[in-house]
């Protein structure tokens, strides 16, 4: 059974950088199974009605601004997967779960910055995701569950978005230590997850520690992708912590691995 993960995609600059946690992700692409394909749920692509891609080859998109020229020069091609989608087009009807086909959008960075670490030759398929923080975490976590089956037939399940991302918090002289809130926050995140105590977990804004700077309301949808990736893991529900780190004082970057 393919495990589904949850991974911070932290700031463009990871495109172009060597460090841990790059290192770690391109590690962790060679060392776990190969999958068939890959349903990315991304916090860049908002949607209120929930898109599934259908796309033959996904264009580079630079939803960024202000960084090195390298990374525009950057692209990744991959390929979509037309049967995939088709199934969780149909795993959506069965459970209720309203949608939309998109056939022309391409990857933003919250999917080739992470796709293209884990597997650097754009030679998996692709089903990229849009994500809907209007809607509440139970929601968030239904649409995950439907596509539970897709674990069993080797399809791996990512939520690209950050456990702590508040951009206005962030300092970018960066040295190497995380600010106390974000780490209290991240820590009582932690605890629940590993409990799969959804109860707690659906609450966070209320009960977890500095949720109103960790999950800022203006910037919610980096946070959300993770119920989406636990809600896909609920037949198997365990939740391990594979790499936590932070960079400029207080942007998480965590891998969490369900099911």
């Amino acid at each position: 059974m393919m495990p589904s993960l949850f991974i911070a995609h932290g700031a463009p600059l990871l495109a172009i950088e060597d460090n841990e946690y790059t290192q770690f992700l391109t590690q962790l692409g060679k060392t776990m199974p190969r999958p068939k394909a890959v349903v990315l749920f991304s916090a860049h692509w908002e949607s209120r009605a929930q898109k599934v891609s259908n796309v033959d080859q996904y264009s580079t998109i630079y939803d960024f601004g202000g960084f090195d020229e390298a990374l525009y020069q950057i692209q990744y091609p991959a390929h979509g997967d037309e049967q995939i989608s088709k199934e969780i087009e149909g795993l959506f009807t069965k459970s209720g779960v309203p949608f939309e086909i998109e056939t022309q959008r391409g990857l933003d960075h919250g999917a080739w910055v992470v796709l293209r670490l884990l597997y650097p030759n754009a030679d998996i398929p692709v089903i990229s995701m849009s994500v809907n923080s209007s809607l509440t975490p139970e929601e968030q976590y239904k649409i995950g569950k439907a596509l539970s089956s897709l674990r069993a037939k080797d399809v791996l399940i990512i939520g690209s978005g950050g456990t702590v991302h508040n951009l206005r918090a962030l300092k970018w002289i960066d040295n190497g230590e995380a600010d106390q809130w974000a780490l209290e926050f991240d820590d009582w995140l932690g605890h629940h997850l590993q409990k799969w105590d959804l109860q707690s977990l659906f609450k966070y804004d209320s009960l977890a520690p500095n949720a109103e700077y960790a999950v800022p309301r203006y910037g919610s949808e980096h946070f959300i992708p993770i119920f989406y990736a636990m809600g896909t893991a609920d037949d198997n529900r365990k939740a391990a912590l594979i790499h936590r780190s932070f960079r400029y004082g207080n942007l998480s970057h965590s891998v969490w691995q369900f099911g």
